[in-house]
């Protein structure tokens, strides 16, 4: 008999993926195999989409509990999931229902005959593009055909794309790679805000020598990097084209007024649901080295990043200081860069 396999999105982020130990952050897709517990009522173990391990019985995506109710992008995504188990060459219908009370035999003929598709050159199977688990599922997740003119329902401005939960604006003219990164937080670093405005005009600059300052480091070599979190765009449902006009407004008017290329990150993720992408994670900045500067190794060295948020007292976070120390960059407060 197949097994009982349920797909959904993530209602909380207290459930631990059953393969990797790793919480699933809410809202993220998750697949479920259903059993029977002592007591006689169900048990579902949750797994990420990538963490997911063949189940044989399954041969169609469309046969999932909750698969219709899917976007369309999560759909494919896991129809290549199913795909996968049964275009592994060498494992017939016989050898799978051999191993069928098996597991952990039937793990071990899956892994040989990929290991086989290795040293063949045969390829690797795709990999669900979808969040959950370690750093690097997300960062191996990424490929230009992945960024999206939209975030969820809210349309990006142009040259502006969506990957997953980050918001990008990745090239712009007179932008240059470069091996000397100088990053920077946005809000309380290099503009003044307020919880209470919302609107593209609703900010004014930090310090008065941010302008000059930004077009010294870029006059030397330096790629000018924003990274900054904004979970309101995730929070708002029905205002989100609200928060990405606002927020992305905000950031296209500051680089109009100091005259110099960025570079700008947003994590859109909400606060305590893991996302890799928020800071303190180091998604953003991995996302960047790796994928955003034309190959050119970053020198951690001459690079740095300012923020505000330090952990001091009167700081609403230690997220800066802890996303720096998190990379490996030198960090500064805003004001050893800006008095």
């Amino acid at each position: 008999m197949p097994p009982n396999v349920v797909v959904e999105y993530a209602k909380s982020a207290r459930a631990a993926c059953k393969q990797c130990g790793n919480n699933i952050a809410k809202g993220c897709i998750r697949l479920g195999v259903v059993s029977k517990a002592a007591g006689g009522f169900d048990m579902t173990r949750w797994h990420h989409l990538q963490c997911f391990k063949s189940q044989i019985g399954i041969t169609s995506a469309e046969t999932i509990k909750g698969f219709s109710l899917l976007k369309a992008s999560d759909q494919q995504s896991l129809k290549s999931l199913v795909a996968d188990f049964t275009k592994i060459p060498g494992v017939s219908e016989t050898t799978a229902a051999e191993f069928k009370d098996n597991e952990d035999s039937h793990q071990k003929v899956v892994s040989s005959v990929l290991g086989e598709m290795h040293e063949d050159g045969q390829g690797t199977p795709k990999k669900p593009k979808l969040c959950g688990g370690n750093e690097d599922d997300f960062l191996n997740a990424f490929s230009p055909s992945e960024l999206q003119s939209r975030y969820k329902d809210a349309i990006l401005p142009s040259k502006w794309k969506a990957f997953q939960t980050v918001t990008i604006l990745g090239e712009v003219d007179g932008l240059q790679p470069s091996e000397k990164i100088a990053a920077f937080d946005f809000d309380g670093c290099l503009v003044k805000t307020s919880l209470k405005r919302v609107g593209a005009d609703a900010w004014s600059l930090q310090y008065p020598s941010v302008p000059e300052k930004l077009q010294g480091y870029h006059s030397k070599g330096y790629k000018l990097v924003i990274f900054t979190n904004e979970s309101n765009i995730e929070r708002w449902k029905n205002s989100r084209q609200k928060a990405i006009d606002s927020k992305v407004g905000r950031l296209e008017g500051f680089i109009k007024r100091v005259k110099v290329p960025m570079q700008v990150f947003i994590a859109c993720g909400i606060e305590g649901s893991g996302d890799p992408f928020r800071k303190p994670k180091p998604g953003m900045w991995r996302l960047m080295q790796r994928h955003f500067n034309s190959g050119i190794a970053v020198d951690m060295e001459q690079s740095f990043y300012v923020g505000d948020a330090a952990g001091r007292i009167k700081d609403h976070s230690d997220a800066d200081i802890s996303f720096a120390k998190g990379v490996g960059l030198k960090f500064f407060v805003p004001e050893d860069i800006f008095t």
